[in-house]
């Protein structure tokens, strides 16, 4: 599920990060932004993890079924070919 920007209910959680991210964030984005900048940079990383699963699953796919294409290919060719000569 791509993760769309609805408004839902919210949560707090606590975690922990490194003080580097913490300043950077502390410095560019306001204390009251925070949270939906966290919030949004999470929902692009979940995203992306999904597309690139969804890319795993479709190479993997065709992986695995490129041998029968190739024989499909093969067997259609000339059938296709004819009366272009």
């Amino acid at each position: 599920m791509l993760w769309g920007v609805l408004a839902m209910k919210t949560v707090k959680l606590n975690f922990t990060i490194a003080e580097d991210i913490a300043e950077a964030l502390r410095a560019r984005v306001g204390a009251r932004r925070r949270s939906s900048f966290v919030a949004g940079a999470i929902r692009d990383k979940l995203n992306r993890l999904e597309q690139d699963e969804l890319r795993r699953t479709l190479v993997e796919g065709y992986l695995a079924r490129r041998e029968e294409d190739v024989a499909v290919n093969e067997e259609w060719e000339n059938p296709t070919l004819e009366g272009w000569g």
